[in-house]
């Protein structure tokens, strides 16, 4: 199994700034790619940032330009660094790994138990 632990959340005012984290750990044999997603009260859970291992990142049209994702391999840790942000960027926080646990298992989904960002004054 995978285990994934974010921290870094919290209050903030608008226009402030927060940098999120998750590290991985347990059974890992390959992370394929880290990602953050967000679910704010009422809505569905959307994709914020995702990195693949190799591959070019992608990010929300509503954070593009605010938000950068950024991983550390040799750690298995994924960070999101947050600016600028606003209310509507208030949310449960999800870090995702993508990952296999040995060489001939198939790739699993694997998710954080989330952390809450509320952005308000």
């Amino acid at each position: 199994q995978v285990q994934l632990v974010e921290s870094g959340g919290g209050l903030v005012q608008p226009g402030g700034s927060l940098r999120l984290s998750c590290a991985a750990s347990g059974t890992i044999f390959s992370i394929y790619a880290m990602g953050w997603y967000r679910q704010a009260p009422g809505k569905q859970r959307e994709l914020v940032a995702a990195k693949p291992s190799g591959g070019s990142t992608n990010y929300a049209d509503s954070v593009k330009g605010r938000f950068t994702i950024s991983r550390d391999n040799t750690k298995n840790t994924v960070y999101l660094h947050m600016n600028s942000l606003k209310p509507e960027d208030t949310a449960v926080y999800y870090c995702n790994a993508l990952a296999t646990t040995r060489a001939t298992t198939p790739r699993m989904n694997y998710w954080g138990k989330g952390t809450l960002v509320t952005v308000s004054s």
